[in-house]
């Protein structure tokens, strides 16, 4: 990674790691452990790679986001509860729910709340370096957890993939530079997310899917990811093979967030049930 891009990265990475030093200095790792077995029974898991393999049209992860380092504050009026109600209720099939805290407003109550008042998968989307935060993961109820093959090394992708799988989640592995989709493949993920948004230069094209869509083996469901914004865009993928879409920013920053959903899955606001 190069320029002010990766530098913005690098100062992520920095700040996940000071946050888990910090967290395991409050409680450590054994003890959360522990809380998240008895949370269990509280937030039995939803199976989210299921949820995506289903047979029928190109399933759509939603996602509850407020801001971000690029986009700034993307909703003001933010609960949610709400919006992940409303993604729901107009044909979702799963919820991504951004976590972080310093760079994108998150919270992981966000997804503790968003788990206990829908019925469908959640996601943790955060930027995952340690095995601590697939099992905070697990107790604020996520049934899946987001890991980036460009900040994490293939030991690092299988060890923190296996120990998600172990407590019940399913993993979705997302990359964008063809170079990391060896190590993203090789973990052993559910499902595999290809970014469409090019880190280096910050332009984002739907072609980045396309172009690196066979070159995953078959049997492996793929989630498109970043710059879906219409329902053409959806049924462009949708016809190359693409399983899943995830799409945030888009669908956020619309005044009707359910009537987003309804356009870009094209379905004129009758739903497609969950």
């Amino acid at each position: 990674m190069s320029g002010t891009t990766a530098t913005i990265l690098d100062e992520i990475v920095a700040t996940k790691k000071r946050e888990v030093e910090a967290a395991r200095k409050r409680m450590p790792l054994e003890e959360l452990a522990e809380q998240a077995r008895e949370t269990a029974l509280a937030f039995p898991i939803r199976n989210f790679a299921d949820a995506i393999r289903q047979t029928g049209p190109i399933r759509l992860i939603a996602e509850v986001k407020k801001a971000s380092p690029s986009a700034g504050l993307i909703r003001a009026d933010f609960n949610p509860v709400d919006i992940a109600r409303i993604y729901q209720d107009h044909g979702a099939d799963c919820l991504s729910i951004l976590t972080d805290e310093s760079y994108f407003q998150g919270h992981l109550t966000y997804l503790a709340r968003v788990k206990a008042g829908t019925a469908l998968p959640c996601l943790r989307k955060d930027f995952v370096i340690d095995e601590y935060q697939v099992v905070e993961a697990r107790l604020a109820g996520a049934d899946a957890v987001l890991l980036i093959a460009e900040i994490l090394d293939e030991a690092q992708l299988a060890f923190l993939t296996d120990r998600a799988q172990m407590l019940g989640m399913s993993v979705l592995v997302e990359f964008h530079d063809p170079a990391n989709l060896p190590k993203a493949v090789a973990c052993g993920a559910d499902l595999i997310g290809i970014n469409n948004r090019d880190l280096h230069k910050m332009v984002t094209h739907l072609d980045q899917t396309l172009k690196l869509l066979d070159k995953i083996p078959p049997g492996i469901p793929v989630v498109s990811e970043s710059g879906i914004k219409t329902h053409a865009d959806v049924e462009r993928l949708e016809a190359a093979g693409v399983a899943a879409i995830l799409v945030g920013e888009s669908l956020m920053k619309q005044p009707d967030i359910g009537k987003a959903v309804d356009d870009l899955l094209g379905h004129g606001g009758k739903g497609r049930g969950v």
